[in-house]
Protein backbone atom coordinates (compact mmCIF):
# COMPACT_ATOMS: atom_id res chain seq x y z
CA UNK A 1 0.00 0.00 0.00
CA UNK A 2 1.29 3.42 -0.91
CA UNK A 3 1.26 6.08 1.81
CA UNK A 4 1.06 9.75 0.81
CA UNK A 5 2.33 12.11 3.50
CA UNK A 6 0.94 15.61 3.55
CA UNK A 7 2.01 16.99 6.94
CA UNK A 8 4.55 16.30 9.63
CA UNK A 9 2.73 16.42 12.95
CA UNK A 10 4.56 19.38 14.48
CA UNK A 11 2.75 22.53 15.59
CA UNK A 12 3.09 25.94 17.16
CA UNK A 13 2.53 26.07 20.90
CA UNK A 14 -0.32 28.57 20.45
CA UNK A 15 -2.31 27.53 17.37
CA UNK A 16 -4.84 30.02 16.06
CA UNK A 17 -7.32 27.41 14.84
CA UNK A 18 -9.13 25.13 17.25
CA UNK A 19 -10.17 21.58 16.43
CA UNK A 20 -10.64 19.14 19.27
CA UNK A 21 -10.06 15.45 18.60
CA UNK A 22 -12.76 13.12 19.85
CA UNK A 23 -12.26 9.65 21.29
CA UNK A 24 -13.87 6.53 19.87
CA UNK A 25 -14.26 5.13 23.38
CA UNK A 26 -15.45 6.16 26.82
CA UNK A 27 -12.01 5.27 28.17
CA UNK A 28 -10.23 8.36 29.51
CA UNK A 29 -6.55 9.20 29.82
CA UNK A 30 -6.98 9.37 33.59
CA UNK A 31 -8.07 5.72 33.51
CA UNK A 32 -4.76 4.61 32.02
CA UNK A 33 -2.05 3.13 34.26
CA UNK A 34 0.90 5.48 33.82
CA UNK A 35 -1.23 8.16 32.15
CA UNK A 36 0.39 10.90 34.24
CA UNK A 37 3.78 9.99 32.73
CA UNK A 38 2.59 11.36 29.38
CA UNK A 39 3.06 15.09 29.05
CA UNK A 40 3.44 18.16 26.91
CA UNK A 41 6.84 19.24 25.62
CA UNK A 42 7.28 22.95 24.93
CA UNK A 43 10.20 24.53 23.11
CA UNK A 44 10.78 28.19 23.89
CA UNK A 45 7.15 29.08 23.19
CA UNK A 46 7.58 28.41 19.47
CA UNK A 47 6.51 24.80 19.13
CA UNK A 48 5.04 21.88 21.02
CA UNK A 49 5.19 18.09 21.01
CA UNK A 50 4.14 15.21 23.23
CA UNK A 51 6.42 12.91 25.19
CA UNK A 52 6.33 10.08 27.74
CA UNK A 53 8.52 9.15 30.68
CA UNK A 54 10.31 5.84 30.15
CA UNK A 55 12.35 6.23 33.34
CA UNK A 56 12.18 8.76 36.16
CA UNK A 57 14.35 11.23 34.24
CA UNK A 58 14.16 10.19 30.56
CA UNK A 59 11.43 11.22 28.11
CA UNK A 60 10.80 9.51 24.79
CA UNK A 61 9.54 11.67 21.90
CA UNK A 62 9.97 12.17 18.15
CA UNK A 63 13.40 13.13 16.85
CA UNK A 64 12.10 15.94 14.64
CA UNK A 65 10.77 17.66 17.77
CA UNK A 66 14.37 18.58 18.59
CA UNK A 67 14.49 20.93 15.58
CA UNK A 68 12.93 24.34 15.08
CA UNK A 69 10.03 23.89 12.61
CA UNK A 70 10.73 27.29 11.04
CA UNK A 71 14.49 27.30 10.44
CA UNK A 72 15.38 23.61 10.81
CA UNK A 73 18.03 24.31 13.44
CA UNK A 74 18.45 22.13 16.50
CA UNK A 75 16.75 23.66 19.53
CA UNK A 76 18.83 24.57 22.59
CA UNK A 77 17.90 22.12 25.36
CA UNK A 78 17.76 25.01 27.84
CA UNK A 79 14.60 26.14 26.03
CA UNK A 80 12.86 22.76 26.44
CA UNK A 81 10.40 21.87 29.20
CA UNK A 82 8.48 18.69 29.94
CA UNK A 83 5.11 19.09 31.67
CA UNK A 84 4.13 15.66 32.96
CA UNK A 85 0.46 14.77 33.33
CA UNK A 86 -0.76 18.14 32.04
CA UNK A 87 -4.54 18.41 32.54
CA UNK A 88 -6.67 21.51 32.77
CA UNK A 89 -3.54 23.55 32.17
CA UNK A 90 -1.86 22.15 35.30
CA UNK A 91 0.98 19.61 35.32
CA UNK A 92 1.83 16.91 37.85
CA UNK A 93 5.48 17.92 37.49
CA UNK A 94 7.49 20.32 35.32
CA UNK A 95 11.13 19.72 34.45
CA UNK A 96 13.78 21.30 32.26
CA UNK A 97 15.89 19.32 29.80
CA UNK A 98 19.65 19.08 30.14
CA UNK A 99 20.45 16.92 27.13
CA UNK A 100 18.76 15.37 24.12
CA UNK A 101 19.77 12.73 21.61
CA UNK A 102 17.90 11.27 18.66
CA UNK A 103 18.30 7.87 17.07
CA UNK A 104 21.77 7.62 15.45
CA UNK A 105 20.25 6.83 12.03
CA UNK A 106 17.82 9.74 12.04
CA UNK A 107 18.57 12.51 9.51
CA UNK A 108 16.58 15.69 9.91
CA UNK A 109 15.01 17.40 6.91
CA UNK A 110 13.93 21.01 6.86
CA UNK A 111 10.34 22.12 6.87
CA UNK A 112 8.73 21.65 3.48
CA UNK A 113 10.79 18.57 2.70
CA UNK A 114 9.29 15.09 2.84
CA UNK A 115 9.60 13.78 6.38
CA UNK A 116 12.05 10.97 7.02
CA UNK A 117 10.23 7.91 8.22
CA UNK A 118 11.71 5.39 10.59
CA UNK A 119 14.14 6.27 13.38
CA UNK A 120 12.13 9.40 14.22
CA UNK A 121 12.62 8.91 17.93
CA UNK A 122 14.64 10.70 20.61
CA UNK A 123 15.44 10.65 24.32
CA UNK A 124 15.53 13.72 26.56
CA UNK A 125 17.24 13.74 29.95
CA UNK A 126 15.46 15.88 32.52
CA UNK A 127 17.25 18.19 34.93
CA UNK A 128 15.67 16.37 37.86
CA UNK A 129 14.00 12.99 38.25
CA UNK A 130 10.21 12.90 38.59
CA UNK A 131 9.15 10.85 41.64
CA UNK A 132 6.80 7.92 41.11
CA UNK A 133 4.28 9.60 43.39
CA UNK A 134 3.80 12.19 40.63
CA UNK A 135 4.25 10.03 37.53
CA UNK A 136 5.25 6.41 36.97
CA UNK A 137 7.20 5.66 33.74
CA UNK A 138 5.38 3.94 30.89
CA UNK A 139 6.63 0.39 30.21
CA UNK A 140 8.06 -0.12 26.72
CA UNK A 141 6.81 -3.03 24.62
CA UNK A 142 7.87 -4.55 21.31
CA UNK A 143 6.71 -4.17 17.73
CA UNK A 144 2.90 -4.46 17.56
CA UNK A 145 1.28 -6.91 15.15
CA UNK A 146 -0.97 -5.85 12.30
CA UNK A 147 -4.49 -5.38 13.62
CA UNK A 148 -3.35 -5.02 17.25
CA UNK A 149 -5.48 -2.66 19.36
CA UNK A 150 -3.78 0.67 20.03
CA UNK A 151 -4.39 4.05 21.60
CA UNK A 152 -2.59 7.39 21.24
CA UNK A 153 -2.40 10.06 23.94
CA UNK A 154 -1.46 13.50 22.66
CA UNK A 155 -1.47 17.24 23.25
CA UNK A 156 -2.27 18.96 19.99
CA UNK A 157 -4.23 21.59 18.11
CA UNK A 158 -7.39 22.46 20.03
CA UNK A 159 -6.39 20.60 23.20
CA UNK A 160 -2.96 21.86 24.15
CA UNK A 161 -3.84 22.01 27.88
CA UNK A 162 -5.56 18.64 28.10
CA UNK A 163 -4.61 15.28 26.59
CA UNK A 164 -6.74 13.70 23.88
CA UNK A 165 -7.07 9.95 23.64
CA UNK A 166 -7.57 8.35 20.22
CA UNK A 167 -8.87 4.86 21.00
CA UNK A 168 -9.38 2.25 19.72
CA UNK A 169 -7.26 2.19 16.61
CA UNK A 170 -4.92 -0.36 15.07
CA UNK A 171 -1.88 -1.09 12.94
CA UNK A 172 -2.84 -1.02 9.25
CA UNK A 173 0.55 -1.69 7.69
CA UNK A 174 4.24 -2.07 8.52
CA UNK A 175 7.32 -1.28 6.51
CA UNK A 176 10.73 -1.68 8.08
CA UNK A 177 10.78 0.52 11.22
CA UNK A 178 7.61 2.40 10.22
CA UNK A 179 4.03 1.74 11.28
CA UNK A 180 0.90 3.05 9.55
CA UNK A 181 -1.98 3.27 12.01
CA UNK A 182 -5.68 4.13 11.92
CA UNK A 183 -5.18 6.45 14.91
CA UNK A 184 -6.17 10.02 13.97
CA UNK A 185 -3.88 12.75 15.32
CA UNK A 186 -3.59 16.51 14.95
CA UNK A 187 -0.72 18.98 14.73
CA UNK A 188 1.30 18.88 17.97
CA UNK A 189 0.96 15.12 18.39
CA UNK A 190 4.54 14.51 17.29
CA UNK A 191 6.22 12.20 19.78
CA UNK A 192 2.90 11.08 21.25
CA UNK A 193 3.13 7.60 22.74
CA UNK A 194 1.33 4.83 20.88
CA UNK A 195 0.11 2.34 23.45
CA UNK A 196 -0.69 -1.32 22.89
CA UNK A 197 -3.62 -2.92 24.71
CA UNK A 198 -3.00 -6.47 23.55
CA UNK A 199 -3.88 -9.57 25.59
CA UNK A 200 -5.55 -7.63 28.38
CA UNK A 201 -2.20 -6.41 29.69
CA UNK A 202 -1.38 -2.96 31.02
CA UNK A 203 -0.73 -0.54 28.14
CA UNK A 204 2.83 -0.65 26.78
CA UNK A 205 4.56 1.98 24.67
CA UNK A 206 5.16 0.45 21.22
CA UNK A 207 5.65 3.49 18.95
CA UNK A 208 5.81 7.28 18.86
CA UNK A 209 3.87 9.40 16.38
CA UNK A 210 5.89 10.95 13.54
CA UNK A 211 3.29 12.35 11.15
CA UNK A 212 -0.24 12.73 9.91
CA UNK A 213 -0.85 11.07 6.58
CA UNK A 214 -3.41 9.89 4.05
CA UNK A 215 -3.70 6.38 2.70
CA UNK A 216 -6.26 5.80 -0.01
CA UNK A 217 -8.12 8.93 1.09
CA UNK A 218 -8.22 7.79 4.71
CA UNK A 219 -6.67 9.79 7.54
CA UNK A 220 -3.95 7.80 9.27
CA UNK A 221 -0.90 8.36 11.43
CA UNK A 222 2.66 7.17 10.99
CA UNK A 223 5.08 6.22 13.73
CA UNK A 224 8.47 4.70 14.42
CA UNK A 225 8.17 1.15 15.70
CA UNK A 226 9.94 0.52 18.98
CA UNK A 227 11.12 -2.96 18.14
CA UNK A 228 14.20 -4.55 19.68
CA UNK A 229 16.57 -3.31 16.96
CA UNK A 230 15.41 0.30 17.21
CA UNK A 231 15.36 0.29 20.99
CA UNK A 232 18.82 -1.24 21.27
CA UNK A 233 20.29 1.31 18.88
CA UNK A 234 18.63 4.17 20.71
CA UNK A 235 19.57 3.01 24.18
CA UNK A 236 23.16 2.01 23.44
CA UNK A 237 24.01 5.06 21.33
CA UNK A 238 21.73 7.76 22.72
CA UNK A 239 20.92 6.64 26.24
CA UNK A 240 24.54 6.06 27.17
CA UNK A 241 25.51 9.52 25.92
CA UNK A 242 22.81 11.10 28.09
CA UNK A 243 23.95 9.59 31.37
Amino acid sequence: MRVTFYAVALTLASPSVAGDQTSASAMRVTDLPGGSAIGRLVFGGRSMCTGALVSDDLVLTAAHCLYDPFNGRKIDTSKMKFQAGMAGGKAKAVRGVVSAKHHPEYKHRKRGKNAQLGYDVALLRLNEAIPSSAAKPVPVGGRPAKGEMLGVVSYALGHKNDPAFAYPCQVLAQQSETLVMSCEVDFGASGAPVLSFGDGQKPALVSVVSAKAAMGGRKVSVGTSLDTKTLNALMTESWASLK
